[in-house]
């Protein structure tokens, strides 16, 4: 079971890694009149449910109410998500910049302030939830984060992809 949990908690970074690093073969395959970023959103909302499911098939203690320290990391983490979305829209999520789409640069807090808000409001969810799923998935995850956070620091905008036409 562990090795198929851990499996299912990193499904969505290959896919990540592919897309950052080969931006235009998932504008191709997406062909023309398929906004790519719309498509990334739809192909990693089905991924973020493997995780889900994932991490839910080894939960335990499923007890109500969650530990005292679940509200506040819960509840600023998706403010962060939340709020990331708002600002930047689907394609602004959804790696539209590197899809050869034109995303204003925003200055609007969370960005300024916190260092990829999205990743940290991520792990602060996951954190918030480690009494009810064991350490090391809680773990796994947030370090697939952590390489994301790596490698999209350090974007070529040389190696962004050409609309079709």
């Amino acid at each position: 079971m562990g090795f198929v949990v851990a499996v299912g908690v990193l499904a969505p970074f290959p896919f990540y890694y592919w897309l950052w690093t080969h931006p235009q073969s998932w504008v191709e395959m997406c062909g023309k009149g398929r906004d790519p970023s719309k498509v990334m959103a739809h192909v990693s909302h089905l991924l973020k449910l493997v995780q889900l499911l994932s991490l839910f098939s080894v939960s335990q203690n499923l007890s109500w109410p969650p530990s005292l320290y679940f509200w506040p990391l819960f509840a600023f983490g998706q403010f962060l998500n939340f709020r990331v979305y708002r600002l930047l829209g689907e394609s602004g999520t959804y790696y539209g910049v590197r899809f050869g789409k034109s995303i204003p640069w925003v200055t609007e807090f969370p960005f300024g302030v916190i260092r990829d808000p999205q990743y940290v409001g991520s792990i602060m969810s996951l954190l918030a939830c480690l009494s009810w799923a064991p350490f090391q998935y809680i773990l796994l995850w947030s370090l697939g984060y952590v390489f994301m956070i790596h490698l999209e620091s350090n974007e070529d905008p040389a190696t962004r992809a050409k609309p079709i036409s």
